[in-house]
């Protein structure tokens, strides 16, 4: 009896034994379940703390990672060094876009092309005549027009383009003449030849033959004529209207290298009269002013060196015919 009774006190201490260590293991596993929920919801909020230091720029320490600490977290914030802040590029705001790389350097700038050249120093012709006649307006000019692009003319043109603050080359180039032509009028026949230079005007028939002394009023000029070939033009100009040049054939009845006039005490050279006081002759008013001026009845030659050798050649009988 004893011994059945030590037997059943033997199983329920067994299994009071047994229940105590089932409870003590599910209270352990209660506690590490605690533990690791723990863990992890300091783990979530240590890492929220961190996003959060990220975003405001501030430190934080998990206080278990000093000396003698318990578990180490494995989460770790550096600190930003404390330096001044870095000051904005000369010219550019606070907060401004951020500076861009510094642009390449630029490329050298093409040569401005000059503008092409009309006319130069050598070049002759009509077109010559209207920029000389046009600088003459302005008063850049005083002589000619000639049609010969001298020194003269280039110097005049370096002028007019010194003064309206052109490239000052002396050669006239399309924006030099456009400037000019927007400055003075279109000159007409007789200011392109205001000094002589005009094309001689078809001789008259009563010319064709013989040594003649062929003058036109209309075209300006003599020709001197042998058996209707033409030896020499030259430009002329003739009485004003109160003392016209008479019109009709004549001869040369006298000639005179020095002649002075009797009447206006006026230097004639290279005289060779054909009717009355009218004559052939130089005159140094004609070389000065051109077709500005007018003689009192004579016909007036400008070119001194083609009259003296005319003067040579005529002799005193030869015909004059001045015609229209």
């Amino acid at each position: 009896m004893n011994g059945g009774t030590d037997r059943a006190r033997g199983c329920r201490a067994r299994a009071g034994d047994a229940g105590r260590a089932g409870d003590r293991g599910r209270t352990a596993a209660t506690g590490r379940a605690a533990a690791t929920g723990r863990a992890r919801r300091t783990a979530a909020v240590l890492a929220a703390l961190a996003g959060a230091v990220v975003l405001a720029g501030c430190t934080v320490q998990d206080p278990g990672t000093g000396q003698g600490g318990g578990h180490r977290l494995p989460v770790r914030i550096e600190v930003p060094s404390a330096q001044a802040p870095t000051r904005p590029a000369t010219g550019t705001p606070r907060g401004g876009p951020a500076a861009s790389a510094p642009d390449a350097p630029d490329a050298p700038a093409a040569p401005a092309v000059p503008a092409p050249v009309l006319w130069r120093r050598g070049d002759s012709g009509r077109d010559v005549r209207e920029l000389q006649a046009r600088l003459r307006e302005l008063d850049w000019l005083f002589d000619g027009p000639t049609g010969t692009y001298d020194d003269l003319t280039e110097r005049a043109v370096r002028g007019f383009q010194r003064k309206r603050g052109l490239p000052q080359t002396g050669e006239t180039d399309t924006v030099t003449w456009r400037r000019l032509t927007r400055m003075s009028h279109e000159p007409g026949y007789w200011d392109l030849y205001r000094m002589g230079g005009q094309p001689a005007a078809p001789p008259d028939p009563r010319c064709l033959t013989g040594r003649v002394l062929c003058i036109s009023k209309t075209s300006r000029t003599l020709r001197w004529m042998v058996d209707g070939r033409t030896l020499a033009t030259m430009a002329v100009r003739f009485g004003a209207q109160p003392t016209p040049t008479r019109e009709g054939v004549f001869h040369v009845y006298f000639k005179s290298r020095h002649h002075v006039s009797t009447l206006y005490h006026s230097p004639m050279p290279y005289a060779m009269f054909f009717s009355g006081g009218q004559a052939v002759h130089y005159s140094y008013d004609f070389a000065a002013r051109g077709y500005a001026g007018g003689s009192h009845g004579c016909v007036n030659v400008r070119d001194e060196a083609a009259i003296a050798s005319l003067f040579t050649q005529v002799r005193v009988g030869d015909k004059v015919v001045v015609h229209r």
